[in-house]
């Protein structure tokens, strides 16, 4: 199989709940690690990385020794504040190891909603970056609520990744999910299911395929995916979906190698200088 070339200088990078926490509500500090190796080795060949990562209540659980998530919206909201601390204290140790600095940036869909602050935020993320440190980004669960016409949620973190890609003008957006890629139909259920290399355009068919966001492919489900790669197409930004048991995967797709599913308008290069058939 021939590789790919993708030419990606700004890259986002999201990783959810399910690769950082294991299901019996544990650390996965493995995942931890290599993210940051991973993300620390890029920024040393001169990438400008921002990774919106999941995982502040799933944190705050255990840090809690809490088996269940709560119900009510406050409880929900008071984890996602202790695990969000919890969470950045973990990248912290891992980043500071390869000696890269990280930042923390919460947010709220209101901050792109208005001109004035969604430009504040831009201005950090551009100086953030100018200046080698990677900016770790998630929603600020413990504020954010939809009231009336206030729209303050983003819904998850897929879209959350999306819409940051979008702002800053990332070049390329990987989401590093507990599935290999988008499949013809759900791998879980079909032994038969196979693994779309890459997708052009995205139509209601395949949205009918990725089930509801109730469906076993992720945290999020795959229709959250599907929905933040259409938006990266409508765009002509390119997006990846990828396993995210070991984040070094990232290093091989950047390296051309076809994992996972690459959602791009355009069939890319490949090394041999021929068209993809």
């Amino acid at each position: 199989m021939e590789n790919r070339i993708i030419t990606a200088n700004r890259i986002v990078v999201k990783v959810g709940t399910s690769s950082l926490i294991y299901p019996n509500g544990a650390i996965n500090f493995e995942t931890f690690d290599q993210l940051a190796y991973t993300l620390s080795a890029l920024n040393n060949q001169g990438k400008e990385l921002i990774l919106v990562s999941s995982g502040a209540i799933g944190v705050g659980l255990n840090k809690m020794h809490l088996k269940k998530r709560p119900t009510e919206i406050g409880a929900q909201q008071a984890l996602a504040a202790i695990g969000q601390s919890e969470l950045m204290t973990l990248f912290t140790q891992r980043f500071n190891h390869y000696m890269t600095n990280i930042a923390q940036v919460l947010l709220t869909h209101d901050v792109f909603d208005y001109p004035k602050s969604d430009q504040f935020v831009m201005n950090t993320f551009n100086c953030l970056l100018n200046d080698n440190v990677i900016p770790i980004v998630n929603e600020n669960d413990t504020v954010a609520t939809d009231e009336l016409d206030h729209k303050t949620t983003f819904g998850d973190n897929d879209q959350l990744s999306a819409i940051v890609a979008s702002h800053v003008n990332a070049d390329l957006l990987v989401v590093l999910s507990d599935i290999n890629g988008f499949y013809d139909r759900n791998p879980k259920k079909f032994t038969n299911a196979n693994l779309i290399n890459q997708v052009s355009k995205i139509d209601d068919e395949d949205f009918s395929v990725a089930g509801g966001t109730g469906s076993r492919f992720g945290t999020g489900g795959m229709r959250t995916k599907l929905l933040a790669a259409k938006r990266m197409l409508d765009e002509d930004r390119q997006m990846v979906l990828a396993n995210g048991k070991d984040p070094r995967v990232i290093l091989d797709i950047l390296a051309g190698k076809q994992v996972g599913t690459l959602f791009s308008r355009t069939t890319p290069q490949l090394k041999e200088g021929v068209t993809h058939e």
